[in-house]
C-alpha cells in the first residue's frame, strides 16, 4: 500500500505532538492511554452514557487541618501500593485530605466501578421513593411488573431486593445473557423470598428494571438525573446487553475512579451532598439495616459486625463499606466523617488482602480517635501494656 506525501506528514506531525505531550505533561498521556485501553475492552460494549456534572472535586487540604496523621496515611498508602492498587484516596468532612496513585492512574482514570455498581441501584431506588415513583421499601414487585403480578414472584419486595434475599434461583451467568430483562424474568423461586442472602446480579437488574417502569425512563437516564449529576461526577457509561438493550445494573459501569468518593461523602452526610439533599433522609440508615438473612450485610453494604478470619476487628464500631467481589473498597466511618476508596484491578488484589489494616491505621491516626469501649468479657490485654 502507497502513503501519500501528505497523509505521512500529517502522521509524522501528530506522532511529534503526542511524544511532545507525553514529554511535557506524562499525566495527560497517561490518562489517555488509560480512557483508550478501558473503552476498547470488548467484553463491555457496547455502552450508554450516564452522563455527570462534570464539576470538581471536594477541596484538598492537609491532613493536619483535619487532624490526621499523615505517617499512618503514608503507612496505609504503603501497604495499599504493595497489594495491587490503583488509588487510595482519603476524605475527611467534606475535604480530599490525601491521594496517592500507581499504575500510571489519577483521580479521572476512566476505570471499571466492579462491585461499586449494584450500589448505585440502591440508591437510584431511595430517589424513585423519595420521588414517589416507588412506594415504599416493603412493596411487591409485583405491582410494577406485570408480567409477575399474579405470580408467586410478585410477592418479592423491594426490600428483599436492597438486602440480596429475592429467593431467585442464583445465576452468575446472568450478566452473560443476550436480553437480560428476558432471563431476569425467567429466573424462577429457589426459595422464600427475604430470608435469605445471596450474593447474585439479579437483585440488583430487578432494582433497575423497577425504576425503568416506574419512571418509565431508561435506568441511565433516571441515575443521571437522579444522582451522577447531581454529584458534579464526571460522566459515566454502562454496559448494555445489546445496542439499544438494557444496562448491566449488576456489574462494571466506567466511571473516573475518584468520584466515587463523592458518593462516600454523600453516604456519610444521609445522603447530603454540599448542602444539597440527594437522597430522602433515613434512606442511607435504610440501607444500614441488617439484611433479615445475613445481619453482617445492609443493602450492597458489609456492616462489618464481625472481623474476617486472619485479621484485627475494625478500629470503630461503626465502620461499613461496599460489599462485593472485586478489587475495589469504599470504607465509611460515621463517627470520623471518614471516607476512604482505594481501588483496584479485580486481578490484582491477593487473597490475603487485610481489610480491616488500610481503615485502621487511617483512624488511629486520627488526633480525635477514641477506642471503643470494650464489651462484656472482652480480653481487655492488648489494651494494658505487659498483659
Amino acid at each position: 500500500m502507497t502513503v501519500s506525501p501528505s497523509r505521512l506528514a500529517r502522521c509524522l506531525i501528530a506522532l511529534l505532538l503526542l511524544a511532545v505531550a507525553g514529554y511535557f505533561a506524562p499525566g495527560v498521556w497517561q490518562r489517555y492511554l488509560a480512557f483508550l485501553s478501558a473503552r476498547s475492552a470488548p467484553l463491555y460494549q457496547p455502552r450508554e452514557r450516564v452522563s455527570g456534572g462534570n464539576e470538581p472535586p471536594a477541596p484538598r487540604v492537609d491532613p493536619a487541618l483535619e487532624q490526621l496523621d499523615i505517617r499512618a496515611l503514608e503507612a496505609a498508602a504503603r501497604y495499599a501500593a504493595t497489594q495491587g492498587s490503583q488509588a487510595l484516596i482519603v476524605a475527611r468532612h467534606d475535604h480530599i485530605v490525601f491521594e496517592r496513585y500507581w499504575q500510571g492512574t489519577d483521580f479521572d482514570t476512566l476505570t471499571n466501578a466492579q462491585s461499586f455498581t449494584p450500589l448505585l441501584a440502591a440508591l437510584a431506588t431511595g430517589v424513585a421513593v423519595g420521588h414517589r415513583r416507588i412506594g415504599w421499601a416493603d412493596e411487591p414487585v409485583g405491582v410494577l411488573l406485570e408480567e409477575w403480578r399474579q405470580d408467586p414472584r410478585g410477592a418479592i419486595t423491594v426490600r428483599a431486593l436492597l438486602q440480596s434475599s429475592s429467593g431467585l434461583a442464583p445465576e452468575d451467568d446472568l450478566n452473560a445473557a443476550p436480553d437480560l430483562t428476558a432471563a431476569l424474568l425467567a429466573r424462577p423461586l429457589a426459595g422464600p423470598p427475604g430470608v435469605t442472602r445471596v450474593e447474585q446480579p439479579a437483585d440488583a437488574q430487578l432494582l433497575a428494571l423497577l425504576i425503568e417502569r416506574a419512571t418509565r425512563s431508561r435506568y441511565a437516564e433516571f441515575l443521571s438525573g437522579a444522582l451522577w449529576r447531581r454529584l458534579g461526577a464526571a460522566d459515566a457509561w454502562l454496559w448494555l446487553d445489546r445496542a439499544g438493550g438494557t444496562a448491566h445494573a449488576a456489574c462494571c459501569m466506567f466511571a473516573h475512579q475518584g468520584d466515587w468518593i463523592r458518593v462516600g461523602q454523600m453516604l456519610l452526610r444521609d445522603g447530603s451532598y454540599r448542602g444539597s439533599q440527594v437522597l430522602r433522609p433515613g434512606w442511607v440508615e435504610l440501607m444500614r439495616m441488617p439484611a433479615r438473612g445475613d445481619a453482617d450485610y445492609g443493602s450492597f453494604l458489609a456492616l462489618a459486625l464481625r472481623p474476617q478470619p486472619g485479621s484485627e476487628a475494625y478500629a470503630s464500631r461503626d465502620v461499613y463499606s461496599v460489599a462485593g467481589r472485586g478489587g475495589n473498597r469504599l470504607w465509611l466511618v460515621p463517627s470520623l466523617q471518614l471516607a476512604i476508596l482505594c481501588t483496584a484491578a479485580a486481578a490484582a488484589r491477593p487473597a490475603t488482602f487485610d481489610e480491616t489494616r488500610i481503615p485502621n491505621l487511617i483512624m488511629r491516626g486520627a488526633r480525635d480517635y477514641l477506642p471503643p469501649a470494650a464489651l462484656p468479657g472482652a480480653d481487655l490485654s492488648p489494651l494494658v501494656p505487659g498483659h
